[in-house]
């Protein structure tokens, strides 16, 4: 295939971009870009600050590798195996051959204003804009997929820094499609539990606030958490996936789409849909309840938590029914879960609160090997057998008080005996 048969994309991912549940969507753009090995970068400066840059470099790349079949290399020409590079991971010669070379360039987690101010006035948005109109993928996740639109929340400095809200200057890369709007992820997070942290942590008060400071015609593109919109500038239409879904949301009203849904641009510009119509209103959303419609499609992957939920339930069913082999079998299951979320740099948190279940039960697991997870009737059978031809013995002699005595020290030990016209049964209470 030649760079002019080259699709030209642009998917724009909420969060999990190095998970499980993003793996389908990477295949299929990487899929359509030719012939193996796809030449692929990493633009890695919206977390070239972070004093664990190499680290996340390298789960992004162990994550293509394992999850995709693909080599990612650094589009700033740094190895993650030296501690010595560090920034600038921008603004190199090597970063100008390494993207116009590539056919998929990815950028996901870290600051949004950081990575724009390294950006802007250089040459990388021109690098950008040129990959997608001349052909090829470009992929941008959580912080990166902030600076697409017109205008990019700047999310620490408002979340975590108290700053009034306001926009800084986007990329505008969306501009190519005809979309002018702000570009927000982690759309539907509910990590506040008591307070409002959708639409990327900014809750409704403030998103409603920001929204009164956007221009004319500009709107809000909202994307789920472990959801994405692939733009195709050829066909121009968006295709989502994912587990999630899309917002549009102008002057309050929103129009969702499903994830799998694919429509024409000019429908997400006039925030219609083709057939039936979505349309709620967002201002009066209850704080507490993530956005979002639809059902969640057969063949997505569930959460790393989802799978610790169900997993739980599973290891204390069969704790209690005593199989142990089916226990073994849940708790080997889940520690494979992590090992393929452990590139997900963003869901660390809940790696580690996954961790600390499978921890609790490999101990419960313990506990219950020294009692013994054999059921106690099949041991006590043998000597039940004994005592209760012993008991029959002496009521069929008229020796009551013998019978009596046998029937009174079993049930002192918790076990209880019911004479029937079969014959005699017992239970443990």
């Amino acid at each position: 295939m030649t760079d002019e048969a080259l699709p030209r994309l642009l998917t724009l991912m909420g969060s999990g971009e190095t998970s499980p549940t993003m793996v389908k969507v990477h295949r299929e753009i990487l899929e359509r870009l030719g012939a193996r090995p796809v030449p692929s970068v990493l633009l890695d400066t919206p977390f070239g600050f972070q004093e664990n840059a190499n680290e996340l470099t390298q789960r992004v790349q162990l994550y293509f590798r394992e999850s995709l079949s693909t080599t990612i290399t650094n589009a700033s020409g740094i190895d993650p195996d030296d501690p010595t590079q560090a920034e600038p991971r921008f603004l190199s010669e090597a970063l100008t051959t390494n993207i116009r070379r590539s056919r998929y360039v990815f950028s996901g987690p870290g600051s949004p204003s950081y990575a724009l101010r390294q950006w802007q006035e250089t040459i990388v948005p021109q690098l950008l804009s040129e990959k997608i109109s001349t052909g090829g993928a470009v992929t941008f996740a959580s912080a990166a997929a902030l600076t697409l639109g017109a205008l990019t929340v700047p999310v620490y400095e408002i979340y975590k820094v108290g700053m009034d809200p306001y926009w800084l200057e986007g990329l505008d890369l969306l501009s190519l499609f005809g979309i002018h709007a702000a570009v927000i992820p982690h759309y539907n997070n509910a990590e506040g539990g008591t307070h409002d942290t959708r639409f990327c942590y900014l809750g409704e008060r403030r998103l409603h606030m920001m929204e009164e400071m956007m221009p004319d015609q500009a709107f809000v593109f909202g994307i789920d958490e472990h959801s994405s919109c692939t733009l195709d500038l050829d066909e121009m239409t968006a295709t989502m996936g994912g587990i999630g879904t899309i917002t549009i949301r102008k002057n309050g009203d929103s129009t969702i789409y499903n994830s799998g849904e694919r429509i024409a641009i000019a429908d997400l510009l006039a925030g219609t849909r083709p057939s039936s119509h979505s349309r709620t209103s967002t201002h009066n959303v209850n704080a507490g309840t993530p956005s979002g419609g639809g059902a969640t499609p057969p063949e997505a992957t569930a959460l790393l938590l989802d799978l610790v939920q169900g997993a739980e339930q599973s290891f204390h069913l069969a704790l209690a029914g005593g199989d142990s082999p089916e226990a073994t079998s849940v708790i080997l299951d889940l520690e494979q879960s992590f090992h393929e979320w452990s590139t997900d740099s963003p869901g660390q948190d809940d790696l580690l609160r996954a961790r600390a279940a499978l921890r609790a039960m490999i101990a419960e697991f313990g506990a219950a090997a020294v009692e013994g997870m054999r059921d106690p009737r099949e041991r006590l059978a043998p000597f039940m057998e004994i005592l209760i031809a012993l008991r029959q013995s002496a009521r069929a002699e008229r020796r009551f008080s013998d019978a009596d005595a046998i029937r009174d020290q079993l049930i002192a030990l918790g076990i209880e005996l019911k004479d029937a016209p079969e014959g005699t049964n017992w239970s443990i209470s």
